[in-house]
């Protein structure tokens, strides 16, 4: 007997939704945790889904570290007591995609949360997010990612409002160019119509997570926004500097490019691939020089200026097969 396609099994999924028939109170959830070489982060955070008051139902930590160096952590607050189930496993390829596909077969739940392991959750979190799955009749739902920065920061980086994350009203459906991970909530039902979940491409390049998001919508999921389920991420001393936000641009640009060459915001037609280049070369031009006009106006405007220059370059670079392996 011929299987249907991914598309097809999610159109037969969506009436009912799984939202519709599962309240908030009801929801199996296991939290997915990917983790490299952050003992100390991952131990806070366990501590912040110990306090959740909507306790998971499991919590999934796979480490990507092949010596294992979160362990310990794990056998710390598994010796404490738990309100939950906490499962440890280590994925030793490097590569971000395979971790998080790993988690994703270890989860027992029919919805699974992502937090990254340097992030911090509220404990009122993980019950926002399960909320407006059920309030919103939504396949997943995704929430901001609040940035730390020391007081120690540079002004003009606080000024730049670098880190910070676009931000919608709660229910707002999200449009595919604002799609992030970080904080989000998946059905589980939905999830696993994708044959393949994170792709492994992706994995030392980041852009696996929008990837597999674009995919979702594309096959008629429904994403929402919760803004009040927000989680914090402290922002380390090693981003806090120009060269690091030029290269984080530049893989974002890559990224856009790479999804929009894939399909993912639609046919690649060539005349999509068209306007990409020509609009990025104009953008590049234009953004390039008005950071030079604008560096007496301030650090920050014109840190803003070559970010968006940058970016624009890594969509012209993504049409030459050139991606920065950040995860490298």
């Amino acid at each position: 007997m011929n299987m249907p396609a991914p598309i097809e099994l999610l159109t037969a999924l969506r009436c009912p939704t799984p939202a519709a028939t599962t309240t908030a109170a009801t929801m199996r959830i296991s939290v997915c945790i990917a983790t490299y070489r952050r003992p100390e982060r991952l131990r806070v955070l366990l501590d912040d889904l110990i306090v959740q008051r909507r306790p998971p139902h499991e919590v999934i930590v796979v480490d990507n570290d092949a010596e294992g160096s979160a362990r310990a952590v794990v056998d710390v607050a598994r010796g404490r007591g738990l309100p939950f189930a906490l499962h440890y496993e280590i994925q030793p390829q490097k590569n971000v995609a395979i971790t998080r596909n790993r988690s994703v077969a270890l989860a027992q739940g029919n919805w699974l949360a992502f937090v990254d392991d340097d992030e911090r959750a509220p404990p009122a979190w993980l019950g926002d997010l399960a909320a407006a799955a059920a309030r919103f009749d939504a396949d997943a739902v995704l929430g901001p990612v609040l940035p730390l920065l020391p007081d120690s920061a540079p002004p003009w980086l606080r000024r730049g409002r670098f880190y910070d994350w676009a931000r919608l009203p709660t229910g707002s459906v999200v449009p595919v160019r604002l799609l992030r991970f970080g904080n989000v909530l998946l059905s589980a039902e939905v999830l696993l119509t994708q044959a393949q979940v994170f792709d492994p491409a992706y994995g030392l390049t980041g852009g696996e997570d929008g990837d597999l998001l674009a995919r979702l919508t594309q096959a008629g999921a429904r994403i929402v926004w919760c803004d009040e389920a927000s989680v914090t991420e402290p922002v380390e001393a090693a981003r806090m500097s120009l060269r690091w936000l030029l290269l984080r641009a530049l893989r974002g640009g890559q990224d856009f490019a790479r999804h929009v060459l894939a399909g993912r915001h639609g046919p690649a037609t060539r005349g999509r691939r068209l306007r990409l280049l020509l609009r990025a070369l104009l953008q590049m031009l234009a953004a390039g020089l008005l950071a030079v006009l604008c560096l007496p106006l301030g650090r920050h405007r014109c840190a803003h200026w070559l970010t968006k220059a940058t970016a624009n370059f890594g969509k012209l670079s993504a049409f030459a097969g050139l991606h920065y392996r950040e995860y490298a």
